[in-house]
């Protein structure tokens, strides 16, 4: 395996899982078997849970660095320069021999918004040397599902004090999870119901509590996300009106927006509106980055009194 350089930065939010690249197709119906259609658009565009949240983090004003594994083809190589144009630290990406890299076909369905996805999956992270390094000097440390295992080993033997804050995509089911040491949850209400069975939002949230996340932003789509802190805070924030092209990465862009609005400061029902605003922005595009916001837009959406709910992760 081979090291990338670094694009530089100081204590980056650090950003461990998958990086894809995706061919993205805009059709008026998702096809029937066995037939053609026209596409409104085609684009190709970096992707996965991890590297889009770096991505959004980037474009929100924050220092991000990525960590995670691409294979030794053009695919790789256009991923990393992707993240790398977006003022991504890539220190920690290693390029796996012989291996492709993640790559999925997309077909967006306009009139309804709908999508499939059809995805191949890519060399599992490695973290060790230099992305180890990121992890354990980092203030926080963001992991999608394929994340956590190898950022856990790194982050497990360190003493709590010594401990950078944890943050995990919980959308797709992770073995092995300990919540007891998770500073925020963000998993879908699907998540939940398959984790703690069939419980109303509120019980869902307090299930997660009693396991040991510190904070649980569970999202809900266009309708938003309802969230919980384990100091008491409750708080349900709807979604915010914007032209919707597709949703594919807003789910992405939410868990990038929040884990930067948190470690800003932000109080969390805060935090979960601009990071509302920033998912329902980014779907201004046909693909999952392009039109992720600005720290400026996102300001200025969130402060909308009156958010409607029609787009979200």
């Amino acid at each position: 395996m081979g090291e990338i350089a670094s694009t530089g930065g100081s204590r980056p939010l650090v950003f461990a899982g998958v990086a894809a690249l995706d061919t993205i197709a805009l059709v008026p119906m998702l096809p029937e078997p066995d037939t053609r259609l026209l596409a409104e658009a085609i684009t190709q565009a970096g992707g996965g849970p991890a590297a889009t949240a770096a991505v959004a983090a980037a474009r929100l004003g924050m220092p991000a660095a990525f960590i995670g594994a691409v294979g030794d083809d053009e695919a790789g190589a256009r991923i990393v320069a992707g993240l790398r144009a977006e003022n991504v630290d890539v220190s920690g990406v290693r390029v796996a021999r012989g291996t492709p890299s993640a790559a999925s076909v997309v077909v967006v369905e306009s009139r309804r918004q709908t999508r499939a996805i059809c995805a191949r999956p890519g060399p599992q992270p490695v973290i060790d040397g230099a992305a180890a390094g990121l992890i354990r000097s980092a203030d926080w440390v963001h992991v999608d599902h394929l994340g956590w295992g190898p950022a856990w080993q790194v982050i497990r033997d360190l003493p709590r004090p010594r401990r950078p804050r944890i943050s995990v995509d919980g959308g797709n089911d992770i073995d092995g999870l300990v919540l007891g040491v998770v500073d925020l949850y963000v998993p879908t209400l699907a998540a939940l119901w398959r984790r703690y069975g069939d419980l109303d939002p509120g019980g869902l949230l307090a299930a997660a509590l009693a396991e040991g996340a510190a904070n649980v932003v569970a999202t809900r789509g266009s309708a938003g996300c309802v969230a919980a802190g384990a100091d008491g805070t409750r708080a349900e924030i709807p979604g915010y009106r914007a032209a919707v092209i597709s949703t594919l990465g807003a789910g992405d862009v939410f868990h990038g927006a929040l884990v930067a609005a948190t470690a800003r400061g932000m109080p969390l029902p805060e935090s979960v509106a601009y990071s509302n605003a920033a998912a329902a922005l980014s779907c201004a595009a046909l693909d999952g980055r392009s039109a992720i916001p600005s720290h400026r837009d996102v300001v200025a959406l969130a402060a909308n009194p009156a958010p409607t709910p029609a787009g979200g992760p």
